[in-house]
């Protein structure tokens, strides 16, 4: 079964998502998932540089108070996959066309799955700028990526523009919210959504394929 997800890497309910993904998955080993993540940029005029955080939330929300009670939920939610939300930690919004650049290298260097993890946790646990290309580099390191190769790669344009054009038809396709899960190409489930839900949608796409291959 062919799972696209789409998301951004600095969608803190696109790191819930792949929590509750790596639940289902593990109530479920008997289905076999050939996962990829594929490129959504929320923002992406914000500058190569980033954007300080304080700035970028007041421009987002306006009025403090509204961020607040998102980030509560958020908090809570995170809590509940074993995820340590640190928002405070957070001094800038990076644009993440470098990140997605390194998700896009590393499914080619079969890690692709813990660069995401990596990146996610980065950003959101550690406060750390996944814009930076030495917090990139250091990603890559330790998901076992080629650091000669990777530091070439990110010195450079290679892949900004592909990365660009798959953003671009994600929203062509309809998609205007994270995280989105595409079930062969042909099913789609919004938001992240719970084990449970996801457990569902696993069986119905396998009894449709099923369907398919016989009619």
């Amino acid at each position: 079964m062919q799972l696209d997800v789409i998301s951004d890497t600095i969608c803190p309910w696109c790191y819930v998502g792949k929590r509750r993904l790596d639940r289902a998955m593990q109530a479920r080993p008997d289905v076999a998932l050939d996962i990829s993540w594929r490129p959504f940029q929320l923002d992406p005029d914000i500058p190569p540089e980033g954007l300080d955080r304080k700035i970028y939330l007041q421009r987002k929300f306006g009025d403090s108070s509204q961020a607040k009670d998102i980030y509560s939920a958020l908090v809570e939610a995170g809590a509940e996959e074993g995820i340590d939300f640190q928002f405070d930690r957070i001094e800038k919004t990076p644009n993440t066309l470098n990140s997605h650049r390194l998700i896009r290298w590393a499914a080619s260097a079969g890690c692709q799955d813990e660069v995401v993890s990596l990146l996610f946790e980065a950003y959101f646990e550690l406060g750390q700028d996944i814009g930076d290309i030495y917090v990139l580099e250091s990603i890559a390191k330790d998901a076992g990526m080629d650091l000669s190769i990777v530091s070439d790669l990110l010195a450079s344009e290679s892949d900004m523009d592909l990365v660009r054009r798959e953003d671009k038809l994600a929203r062509t396709m309809g998609i205007s919210g994270v995280p989105t899960f595409l079930f062969n190409q042909k099913y789609v489930l919004v938001g992240a959504q719970d084990p449970e839900t996801l457990l569902h949608m696993f069986d119905r796409v396998a009894a449709l394929a099923e369907q398919e291959a016989a009619s």
